[in-house]
């Protein structure tokens, strides 16, 4: 399966979940937009402030920085913080278009990633 066949199920959605206070985020930016480019036309990568954009969040408590949220639809694949390495986080969006990433199955996260869609960006 190529990774434009994988897509099908759903519209992808890459949101990082930081601070602007945050010096990792600051350094995670870059490599965020490289992400973006890469991925263009298969995954939306979307920039979530967590006190700017906290109604998006709803009860999500983001305690480590940068997380990042991987969702194809409403099914979160993956949901953890990052280090600022580009080929780990390249990994872990090809794992997900690829459905090697268990959907995670917790009521806590019903809704995030369309309340996250629906952000401008």
């Amino acid at each position: 399966m190529s990774a434009e066949d994988s897509t099908a199920g759903g519209d992808w959605l890459a949101a990082c979940l930081c601070a602007a206070w945050c010096r990792t985020c600051d350094a995670y930016k870059p490599i965020f937009e490289q992400l973006a480019r890469e991925f263009d036309g298969r995954v939306r990568f979307v920039k979530v402030d967590i006190e700017d954009d906290e109604d998006a969040l709803a009860d999500l408590d983001v305690v480590d920085f940068p997380t990042l949220l991987i969702a194809e639809g409403d099914t979160v694949h993956f949901l953890g913080p990052v280090l600022p390495h580009a080929a780990a986080a390249r990994q872990l969006v090809e794992r997900a278009l690829r459905h090697e990433l268990a959907p995670l199955r917790d009521p806590a996260l019903a809704g995030l990633p369309s309340r996250v869609a629906a952000l401008r960006r």
